[in-house]
């Protein structure tokens, strides 16, 4: 008869803490906007691209179809810029990549959470006819 062993800090029963990383936060940074047709994800780095904080559609408690709607895309933005002024970010560039609805509207609101928005960069992937397209939906 094989003894049974004792969980010894792997499996299901216990999880191993990730040390949290120490981000040195300036004043200026950069604000990562990734907009998908189902959902949207903020990133706010420091100048090297550190992440400070992020937020999502999804994680704000947002599902389905209603996790990429520019509302979702505002109130993951709202969260995840006043982590970061907290933090003492002012100054941001962003970079939206996607053709997703929530990009004017995470931009606003990164803007009225107090931190200046100094540039908007568009860095969506285009490709040189590359991979064929889904086909059409019919509803």
């Amino acid at each position: 008869m094989a003894k049974k062993q004792q969980n010894q800090g792997k499996g299901k029963g216990s999880k191993a803490k990730a040390k949290k990383r120490n981000v040195k936060v300036e004043a200026n940074g950069q604000a990562h906007v990734q907009a998908s047709f189902n959902n949207v994800i903020i990133s706010l780095t420091n100048s090297k691209g550190e992440v400070i904080s992020w937020s999502s559609a999804g994680k704000m408690g947002f599902r389905g179809s209603k996790k990429n709607t520019p509302y979702a895309a505002q109130v993951a933005a709202e969260d995840c810029a006043q982590v970061a002024y907290d933090a003492g970010l002012r100054r941001v560039k962003v970079f939206v990549k996607g053709p997703g609805t929530g990009r004017e509207s995470a931009i606003r609101s990164i803007h009225n959470a107090g931190i200046e928005v100094s540039e908007i960069i568009d860095v969506t992937p285009l490709p040189h006819n590359g991979c064929r397209p889904p086909k059409r939906r019919r509803v």
